[in-house]
């Protein structure tokens, strides 16, 4: 009870905050932070040893296609059934109970030896990452909501920073460790941080969200409750961009650094690289993300970073060298930067925690459906050509933005 009082004292307003109840809400934000950082982390550990497993395997294109479906189908079916785990048991212990559930199921992908088997364990890997997204950005809502500060980009850059430092340790290794070793040293990791951070959310349930009082760059979010027509239309929008967006990480999260590797030749490490320069230019645009979006606006920022998306794109699948291709990745994510984060924020202006609930699962939707699409694809025509839609998506996103341009702008109700 002390905790919870602290944290309800901590909603009341950003002036005369009680320093111990300001202390908890940090120590809840550096929790947070660390398992944002830990999912984009055993992510991008595990895709970088793609290349590794489907050769382990012997899939073909359309074969690992269909196993990485797998993760999709885990995933999708656990986020329409996370908000209610969060509901009934608290979004931070969702959290806490998926990032083991993660950890564990990393190592399962370099014990298999058919595509058959990969696609039935990455549904176990499909289940705990779709449950930790939605816990954990469940719980990053509540807490903007009582620091009345629009620090949800800086979540998100944690995750593409984790995504970073795991797909450039995972290049360093690539080259000398077995996937199986590698993939079970994740496993520990992950273990360990989970460790280290969930006493923090477990001691401390979720804060509680503020009275209405709208400020001018972090208006507070509706009360849950049903959305009407309008609001419902406008949220799938949203989701939809984040759609579009996604679809663009997970396509170079999965077939990235096999495009490097198969269509130029790239040695393991390099490719392996290209995810990282790819995850190190979105954190870059994350981290300056408040200050692009005080200068440009939501729309403009949505415009500009879906045209710089799909010009990078085309530049990364169809460049004839392996520099040009890195350096289209890296253009790519730092046009895909702050899409997502602006979709999501808009759905929740728009409808509070439960446009954010529908808008981020649409949104990991396309992460995870777009791999495998981008398999079929591949298999019927060729990767960079198949790669290419992933310009065509930036594009669509950024069209649609401008298209609600003046829905984006309504301002929340209580």
């Amino acid at each position: 009870m002390p905790n919870l009082n602290k944290l309800r004292s901590a909603t009341r307003g950003s002036t005369g905050r009680h320093p111990a109840a300001a202390s908890s809400l940090s120590r809840l934000r550096t929790a947070l932070t660390v398992f944002f950082a830990l999912d984009g982390f055993l992510f991008a550990g595990w895709v970088v040893r793609i290349p590794a497993i489907k050769a382990q395997t012997g899939a073909s294109a359309g074969s690992l296609g269909l196993a990485l479906l797998g993760v999709s189908a885990g995933a999708v079916v656990t986020m329409t059934l996370t908000g209610r785990l969060c509901r009934r048991y608290g979004s931070h212990r969702v959290t806490v109970a998926a990032a083991v559930l993660l950890s564990l199921s990393i190592a399962l992908p370099a014990l298999t030896h058919s595509a058959l088997a990969l696609g039935l364990v990455l549904l176990v890997f499909g289940v705990g990452y779709g449950g930790i997204n939605v816990a954990m950005n469940s719980a990053a809502v509540d807490l903007v909501a009582a620091l009345r500060r629009p620090v949800m980009p800086g979540f998100h850059a944690a995750f593409s920073l984790g995504g970073m430092l795991g797909a450039g340790l995972g290049g360093l290794v690539a080259g000398g460790l077995s996937p199986a070793a590698h993939l079970a040293a994740l496993t520990g990791v992950g273990l360990l941080l989970t460790a280290a951070a969930a006493p923090t959310l477990l001691r401390h349930p979720a804060p509680v969200p503020p009275s209405p009082s709208p400020a001018p760059e972090s208006p507070p979010f509706r009360k849950p409750g049903r959305m009407d027509r309008r609001s419902r239309r406008l949220v799938t929008v949203f989701g939809l961009i984040a759609l579009c967006t996604a679809y663009g990480e997970g396509a170079l999260a999965d077939w990235g650094a096999l495009h490097l590797e198969q269509d130029l030749h790239a040695h393991p490490g390099i490719a392996a690289a290209g995810y990282s320069a790819f995850a190190l230019a979105m954190t870059v645009g994350r981290l300056s993300g408040t200050a692009l979006l005080e200068r440009l606006g939501q729309t403009r920022t949505l415009v500009a970073g879906g045209a710089t998306a799909a010009a990078g794109m085309l530049l990364g699948a169809l460049a004839p060298s392996v520099g040009f291709a890195l350096l289209g990745f890296a253009i790519t994510g730092l046009g895909l930067a702050n899409l997502f984060p602006v979709a999501i924020d808009r759905a929740g202006a728009l409808a509070g925690p439960d446009g954010v609930a529908a808008a981020s699962t649409l949104g990991y939707g396309g992460m995870l459906l777009g791999p495998p699409a981008i398999g079929f694809l591949a298999e019927w025509f060729s990767l960079p050509l198949a790669l290419t839609t992933v310009a065509l998506l930036a594009s669509a996103a950024a069209l649609t933005g401008y298209a609600v341009r003046n829905a984006s702008a309504t301002p929340r109700t209580g």
